[in-house]
């Protein structure tokens, strides 16, 4: 019997019940051929599912415009905690050099380095300034002579 009863006569495949469970169930295979069903176009399912799809793009483009907004702070947050870092760096090599500017800068030190050198303080007349004032009422001078005294180094 191809499709014969699962429980007959109170064997199981083979064994035996230990007792009685009630009423036996039967099952029978049923061959079923769904290739001449034809499917029938469901305008409203259709419909709904576009719907649905529209909807799930529009939801997902909304989580990955805020996934990306989120990102790009953190990437920000990163980026000006480096620049503080590197403001303060800064900071720190300004603040050296105008140190060392000022110890190259000192009198006391280039008249050193000039008397090591060789040279001695100029004589009257050696000197001209140039960021004095014209004098009133004279016209601006473009250039002039002066005769320059020969410094030698010893």
């Amino acid at each position: 019997m191809a499709a014969g009863a699962a429980v007959q006569g109170g064997v199981v495949a083979g064994r035996r019940k230990a007792c009685w469970n009630g009423t036996p169930e039967i099952y029978f295979t049923k061959n079923i051929d769904n290739s001449r069903l034809v499917k029938m176009e469901d305008p409203q399912r259709a419909r709904e599912m576009r719907h649905f799809g529209i909807a799930l793009a529009c939801f997902f483009l909304l989580v990955m415009t805020y996934a990306w907004q989120h990102f790009r702070a953190v990437e920000y947050g990163y980026d000006i905690a480096e620049m503080k870092i590197q403001r303060s760096q800064l900071i720190e090599n300004n603040r050296k050099l105008k140190l060392e500017e000022a110890t190259l800068r000192d009198p006391q030190r280039i008249d050193q380095i000039a008397h090591d050198m060789g040279l001695q303080a100029p004589q009257p007349g050696q000197v001209i300034r140039l960021d004095t004032a014209l004098p009133e009422g004279s016209s601006p001078v473009m250039a002039s002579v002066t005769p320059v005294s020969v410094v030698s180094y010893r």
